[in-house]
C-alpha cells in the first residue's frame, strides 16, 4: 500500500523533516535526500500508523453506535398488558 501525498504536501512534509533532523541531529540533507526518507518512512511506517487510525476510528464509532442504541432504550415508552 503506498501513500499518496498531494505534492505540495509531500514538499512541505519533506522540508519538515530536514528541518527536524537538522535542528534535532545536526545531519544536514538535501531536499531529494528528505523526500526520499520522506518516502521510505511513509512505506514503511505509513501502513502500521493507517492501520491503528482504522482501529481507533472503529472504536470510536463503535462507542456512539452503543450510546445511539442506549437512547433508543431510554425512548421506550413503558407497557401495560
Amino acid at each position: 500500500m503506498r501513500i499518496e501525498l498531494e505534492p505540495s504536501t509531500r514538499d512541505a512534509l519533506a522540508r519538515a523533516l530536514a528541518r527536524y533532523l537538522k535542528d534535532e541531529m545536526d545531519v544536514e540533507i538535501g531536499g531529494m535526500d528528505a523526500v526520499l526518507l520522506l518516502d521510505f518512512v511513509s512505506e514503511k511506517l505509513g501502513p502500521h500508523i493507517y492501520n491503528l487510525a482504522l482501529r481507533d476510528a472503529h472504536a470510536h464509532l463503535q462507542d456512539k453506535i452503543e450510546a445511539l442504541g442506549d437512547a433508543f432504550y431510554e425512548l421506550e415508552k413503558p407497557t401495560k398488558i
